[in-house]
């Protein structure tokens, strides 16, 4: 096997001054749910509350992220060979889910470094993935740095939801390794931000996760 040779080099522009020049800190929360828990609308919702804050941010989205970064093995073969097409593209067996969540949480970290306060909406239903992300994002910066939020919406009511078709795919037996249905889901066990999906409108939902933000210091207090 070759050898790898490579080593790491420190920036003269530091953390601490880009969270200087943004005015706030930077940090990864990770919204984590079932599919229909509002996790993505929640994300988005606190998105805008942020930038109309003069918060520096940016939103990852489970569905975009699978159409550039993490895309399929069909998606890739429209522009790359078959063999690096099925080498580099993820689809949604347990190790590439696993793989495409370790992908978000190295790029997740990236922006966190950059003093960007990232949102990140996925499914993630494993807890040990999560715990990686947790680990890639506080072994680079504090403890502090990786919040996860937990939409936690009863399945019935996501099932109600269905915004995109897939519950009803999984019942009728035309879609495997549904998280919820035939793939599980792993519920957080001590989430910074634990939300009930199912009992509040968007932006009350929106609001808690701002005031947890502000109590850790990471945004200015009103």
């Amino acid at each position: 096997m070759e050898k790898v040779e490579i080593t790491w080099h420190d920036h003269h522009v530091s953390r601490a001054d880009r969270e200087k020049l943004n005015g706030h800190g930077g940090g990864v929360i990770w919204f984590t749910g079932l599919s229909g828990s509002g996790k993505s609308t929640v994300a988005n919702a606190v998105d805008g509350k942020l930038n109309a804050m003069g918060i520096h941010t940016f939103l990852l989205d489970g569905d975009n992220v699978r159409h550039g970064l993490n895309a399929s093995p069909e998606i890739l073969e429209k522009k790359y060979p078959p063999h690096l097409a099925k080498r580099f593209g993820l689809g949604f067996g347990a190790e590439d889910r696993s793989e495409n969540i370790r992908r978000i949480g190295e790029v997740s970290n990236l922006f966190c470094q950059a003093g960007v306060l990232v949102l990140t909406a996925f499914v993630s239903p494993y807890r040990l993935d999560r715990l990686q992300v947790r680990r890639i994002v506080e072994g680079s910066g504090s403890s502090g740095d990786f919040i996860e939020v937990y939409v936690d919406t009863p399945l019935d009511v996501c099932e109600q939801r269905d915004p995109k078709g897939l519950y009803k795919k999984a019942r009728a037996g035309l879609l495997k390794g549904m998280t919820g249905i035939d793939d599980p889901y792993e519920n957080p066990v001590n989430p910074e931000v634990h939300l009930q999906g199912g009992d509040f409108t968007v932006a009350k939902l929106a609001d808690q996760v701002i005031a947890h933000l502000r109590r850790v210091g990471k945004i200015p207090a009103e």
